[in-house]
């Protein structure tokens, strides 16, 4: 059963990767550099120690990362409006909320693209909280984001459905255990996820199906009082009982 939603932000529910790619452009033609030979997709997923540490050598030998960096996630922040969210993204979000699903961001950039990325999507309050890259000692695709994830939610890795849209992510999510759906991720980069889906709509469906409407609970030992552990079960959770009849339609 699928008790909570673990989001990616940046490419799956805003549609930030063009401003991070041409923050990343600008900035580095301030110092002369030019990456126009590697693919926009390169990027995809990446933390921007990933990306320094990629093109580190084409840097002059004096600029820090830190510096560097800096001057990426000013222009990001000034240029934050021209932001959209993804397709159907505040609208699912909303109604996992009516599904009575947990969720929570888990992004592979730092806590003020973070913050900006939610303020673009306009329904932050809904999550139980949001994890940036600076807040574990190392991101996707490590599996050490999902990890502190799901131990902040008090859920096991199985119970939580994590939605990305690049490799990193998708190998961060399901090496930490969790059910992971692949959204908008072509061929055999989609492979190690659980599902593969073409809209954020399905992540609905996918709740609905892995979600049952009603689950019955057996093999309870003779000494269980029903009356209190039905109080403390979900509603569609019935402890089962002897003589009881199950109806299919």
């Amino acid at each position: 059963m699928i008790k909570a939603v673990a989001w990616d932000i940046d490419g799956t529910l805003v549609d930030s990767e063009p401003l991070h790619l041409k923050s990343l452009i600008l900035v580095c033609k301030k110092y002369n550099v030019d990456i126009s030979d590697l693919p926009n997709e390169y990027f995809i997923g990446v933390n921007l120690p990933g990306v320094w540490k990629s093109l580190q050598k084409r840097f002059p030998a004096g600029l820090k990362f830190e510096e560097w960096a800096h001057q990426i996630n000013n222009f990001y922040f000034i240029n934050s409006s021209t932001l959209t969210t993804m397709p159907d993204a505040s609208e699912v979000i909303k109604e996992l909320q009516i599904m009575d699903i947990l969720q929570v961001a888990v992004s592979n950039s730092n806590r003020l693209v973070v913050d900006i990325n939610l303020a673009a999507l306009g329904v932050s309050k809904i999550f139980n909280f949001s994890l940036s890259l600076d807040d574990v000692k190392i991101g996707k695709p490590d599996p050490t984001p999902y990890k502190i994830a799901a131990k902040k939610l008090g859920l096991k890795p199985y119970e939580i459905l994590a939605v990305e849209d690049s490799i990193s992510g998708i190998i961060s999510a399901q090496k930490a255990g969790l059910l992971v759906a692949a959204v908008n991720v072509r061929g055999n980069l989609a492979k190690p996820a659980d599902f593969s889906i073409t809209s954020l709509k399905e992540v609905l469906n996918l709740i609905k199906i892995i979600k049952p409407k009603k689950a019955i609970l057996t093999n309870l030992h003779s000494s269980v009082d029903y009356t209190k552990l039905k109080k403390i079960l979900p509603k569609n959770v019935i402890p089962a009982y002897d003589g009881m009849k199950i109806l299919f339609n």
